[in-house]
């Protein structure tokens, strides 16, 4: 079973064509997990108005922005193999298929993208080029570019990164997820575009494109990280003894 997580907030302008993007690649049994951040547009209007039995609404309502929204609908995903996706992108045809053949092999697997305007203009043909993008551990602690929208991941992951640490401020969602990934589990890069992935003037982040954080925010940041990876590791022994019962969110 595949569960897609999106967390959406004021999305009416893309949610339709991103839903139906993803929804074309999907078996009945699986499922679209909508975490939404209380929007004030027609967004979920229009998730309503698809009428597929597959997508299910959660309200986050408190500590809001994407990072706890996103979380929000990761605690209610039941599948074995979890997405996670923007609102705001485009799925390619072969996304869904070309991932779980590589979760076959791999816990965790990013892949590469197409940037577009919200015209479709091309604005980068290759993240994965363009950055430079290589996975290992020390890599994504010095500068990370994975975008959570090119995520895919196994359960024993979701196990391992719920609840997320408290401050998200210091540690967004992605940024969590992969350092858990690269950390303690098999990490795949597939270079090859699976999304579109769009830029517009609304998105959630800069997707590491802006100037970033002063030095000392910077290095707080990744003493922060290590001291989150520390503390769950006997958690993740556990996981990999198949001897975890814990919740996966607590």
């Amino acid at each position: 079973m595949i569960s897609v997580c999106m967390a959406t907030y004021n999305g009416e302008k893309f949610i339709e064509s991103q839903l139906k993007s993803i929804l074309s690649q999907l078996s009945e049994d699986d499922e679209v997990i909508i975490s939404d951040d209380a929007s004030t547009d027609r967004t979920l209007e229009i998730v309503r108005q698809l009428s597929d039995s597959r997508i299910k609404i959660y309200h986050h309502e408190t500590d809001h922005g994407f990072a706890r929204n996103f979380e929000n609908a990761l605690k209610y995903a039941k599948g074995d193999y979890i997405f996670l996706s923007d609102q705001d992108d485009e799925w390619l045809p072969d996304k869904v298929q070309t991932t779980i053949a590589a979760l076959q092999e791999a816990d965790f697997v990013v892949s590469d993208c197409i940037t577009q305007d919200e015209n479709g203009n091309v604005l980068d043909p290759s993240r994965f080029r363009t950055f430079k993008i290589k996975k290992g551990f020390w890599r994504l602690m010095i500068k990370t570019r994975y975008l959570g929208c090119c995520m895919a991941f196994r359960r024993n992951v979701l196990k391992a990164a719920l609840p997320f640490p408290d401050n998200t401020y210091y540690m967004e969602h992605d940024l969590w997820l992969a350092a858990v990934a690269e950390l303690y589990f098999n990490v795949r890069l597939l270079d090859k575009p699976l999304i579109i992935y769009k830029r517009h003037g609304d998105n959630a982040s800069d997707a590491g494109q802006g100037k970033g954080y002063p030095l000392s925010i910077k290095i707080k940041r990744r003493i922060y990280r290590l001291r989150c990876l520390w503390k769950i590791r006997n958690k993740i022994k556990m996981i990999k003894e198949n001897k975890y019962e814990g919740l996966i969110c607590s």
